[in-house]
């Protein structure tokens, strides 16, 4: 123990540097278990042994800095795990318990246009209707919506409501978790809506709110199409206007993270207003002489980039990089040298403390992974002495930009795909490449011309710009495109176990916040993981939390729906959680079934084992002795009714009763059948059904 004790000693001696950043780790790690966990017994179990560790660590070595470092590291983690349990709690609302009709007067909280869906989506507080949740999401068809809809007018609307649906599928998205953290207790589409009374006085909230929706409407009368859909989305965050194909393409070809206003966006913006307040000011002798230009520059870019997060919805990607921006700015005006690791460690604390949610999200995710891996990547000093500037000619200094375009997108990608992995079941292959083209692109061109479009618009001399945008912009999607349709773009997986993802992250971790030899420890959780994923199969059937989709796996590695007029989002929501990309067949057409308009019967074989799945596909009444005999034959049924107590297969019967508790299912067959549950991977969280 002397021994080890003195080893470990030397190791956080020499990264005594780097121990800050592992703080928000440990709150991050509290957090994600409490996401990970099931129920309130495991929650308080991680609480204790966060503490035993932590006091174990004292105890041991509470005049070392490893036994220290390890304390403090166990106390974050618990704070995390508490924190999130205790803002859990706080936000908690009412729910609605079931689906049904509901008429109400209510307050408008925000608007928001989706043109690629012809909709509008609003977040309401009702105001005469004390039996519904204090805040719903209702959706508008655009040939319904009313003039003057905007945050702060009172309408009346009436509206087909149904409680937050949790994921439908293990591993698909899980609506109900983001409602419960934003308070929304109910979702569902208006018939009728009327204007009781137009937006009066309003908060600060409303009124930016009120701007953002104001500027993209504006783009969007200038730009049409997929290029106004992203303008809007570059100067508002709004990407409701982005049609589902080139949003696919944008995720396909690894260009998505320029949808999301983030670090590359609010740098740019922060960079431009310096430069233009720079040189402004330097016109002017007596201001270059007598005062500070680049505390004045820095404080403008300041006030630029808050503006520009406020403007965009102020989500954690922009809420990070603004942190990390006026840290920076700070440090400027100071006259010291940021570390740009210790600054996105500030930025990460930060969000996890105001939004501890947030880590459970793609978004924070994707934003951290990507700028950690790039730090990462630059700190290191081979890389760093590689790409250097130094005295060269053009032809070598592009060469070297070249190539360190080239090694950044290379480390984001191989940064991001797991994540990509684990919350969408894909990942682009030639995002590296498109990247080299696309951020320059988006930063040098297609920014600058947007921002001059729109102050030339107040003088009525913008077209010539919005004309230099959108051609731009088109250069940007035909790219996204190109790429996402080349062959092998693209890498599917099915839904991938928490454990498995849990170990990439952990390894990556290890890999970027470490500076010693010891770093290439991380590779082996990270190899492990990847052999674990790649060696998950696709699941044989998966189910719906409802009973009325079903996908079966055929014998050529494609999938078979139950009903072939299921829509769009059904089926790309089974493909993705089955990592399967192409045409959904139907069960009706497989040579092994046989279906009539009410119940249709498939054979599977697997591992040399027959499997007779049965399942309903319509409201109408069976009668019971055939379906007694149906049920008796088969070993999976399945069904969206409540089947008579004569229905006895072989091994599973899902019917509603079964799903209600369950939710929708992922079934593996084989020598040893494995059925993966929604309500095991979601747990007994106050959002999900079993609570």
């Amino acid at each position: 123990m002397a021994r080890l004790g003195e080893r470990l000693e030397a190791r956080f001696d020499a990264e005594r540097d780097q121990l800050p950043l592992w703080l928000p780790v440990g709150l991050g790690l509290g957090i994600g278990a409490w996401f990970a966990l099931p129920d309130g017994r495991a929650w308080i179990a991680f609480l204790l042994a966060a503490a035993a560790a932590m006091l174990g660590f004292l105890a041991l070595g509470a005049s070392t800095r490893w036994g220290r470092a390890l304390a403090i590291f166990c106390l974050a983690a618990a704070l995390g795990c508490a924190h999130i349990w205790w803002k859990a709690e706080r936000v908690a609302a009412p729910t609605l318990e079931y689906a049904r009709m509901a008429e109400f007067t209510a307050a408008i909280d925000s608007f928001q246009r989706l043109p690629a869906r012809d909709s509008v989506r609003l977040v309401v507080r009702p105001l005469d209707a004390p039996n519904l949740p204090p805040k719903l999401r209702v959706n508008i068809d655009e040939e319904d919506a009313v003039p003057s809809l905007q945050p702060g007018a009172t309408v009346r609307i009436r509206a087909w409501m149904m409680p937050p649906p949790p994921m439908a599928v293990p591993g698909a998205y899980d609506f109900a978790r983001h409602a419960w953290f934003q308070r929304i207790g109910g979702t569902g589409r208006a018939l009728e809506v009327e204007l009781v009374a137009p937006a009066g006085g309003q908060d600060w909230r409303a009124r930016i709110a009120g701007w953002r929706q104001s500027l993209a409407d504006h783009i969007q009368s200038r730009l049409s199409g997929g290029e106004g859909g992203i303008a809007t989305a570059l100067a508002t965050g709004d990407q409701g206007a982005i049609s589902e194909e080139d949003a696919e393409a944008m995720r396909r070809s690894g260009l998505a993270h320029l949808l999301s206003v983030s670090g590359l966006h609010l740098t740019a913006v922060v960079g431009a207003v310096m430069l233009l307040t720079l040189k402004l000011l330097a016109l002017s002798p007596t201001l270059a002489l007598r005062c500070r230009l680049t505390l004045v520059a820095a404080a403008a870019g300041a006030v630029a980039g808050i503006a520009y997060t406020l403007l965009t919805g102020a989500e954690v990607p922009t809420v990070r990089a603004c942190v990390a921006a006026l840290l920076i700015l700070a440090g400027v005006a100071l006259g010291r040298d940021a570390f740009t690791m210790r600054l996105l460690a500030v930025g990460a604390l930060i969000v996890l403390l105001l939004w501890p949610e947030s880590l459970a999200g793609p978004s924070f995710q994707l934003s951290f992974a990507a700028i950690a891996s790039i730090v990462a990547l630059h700190e290191h000093p081979r890389i760093k002495a590689l790409l250097s500037r130094r005295e060269e000619g053009f032809a070598q200094k592009f060469g070297r930009f070249l190539l360190a375009l080239i090694l950044t997108g290379l480390a984001v990608e191989i940064a991001l795909a797991p994540i990509a992995l684990y919350h969408f079941h894909k990942a682009g292959f030639y995002g590296a490449l498109a990247n080299i083209v696309a951020i320059p692109l988006t930063t040098f061109v297609v920014m600058p011309l947007e921002a001059l479009a729109l102050l030339f618009d107040l003088a009525g001399l913008g077209a010539p710009f919005w004309w230099l945008t959108g051609q731009s912009l088109s250069l940007l999607l035909g790219l996204a495109h190109a790429v996402a349709e080349t062959p092998g773009a693209v890498a599917l997986l099915p839904t991938m176990p928490t454990g498995t993802f849990a170990l990439v992250v952990a390894g990556g971790l290890w890999i970027c916040l470490w500076k010693t030899r010891w770093r290439r420890w991380g590779l082996a959780p990270v190899l492990l993981g990847a052999i674990w994923a790649l060696s998950t199969p696709a699941p044989d059937i998966v189910v719906t939390g409802d009973g009325r989709h079903l996908a079966i796996r055929t014998g050529e590695g494609g999938f078979a729906l139950l009903r072939d007029r299921a829509g769009d989002y059904v089926r790309d929501m089974l493909s993705e959680t089955s990592g399967y990309e192409g045409d959904l067949a139907a069960i009706q057409d497989l040579p092994t079934a046989a279906c009539s308009r009410d119940m249709c019967a498939a054979d599977i074989v697997r591992d040399g084992r027959r499997w007779r799945v049965l399942a309903t596909r319509s409201r109408r009444f069976v009668d019971f002795a055939p379906l007694s005999r149906a049920c008796a034959s088969a070993d999976i049924v399945v069904s969206d009714r409540t089947l008579p107590r004569t229905c006895i297969p072989h091994w599973l019967k899902a019917d509603r009763a079964f799903l209600r508790h369950t939710g929708g299912l992922a079934i593996t067959l084989g020598d040893q059948p494995r059925v993966a549950t929604v309500t095991a991977r979601a747990g007994r969280h106050p959002w999900s059904a079993g609570e």
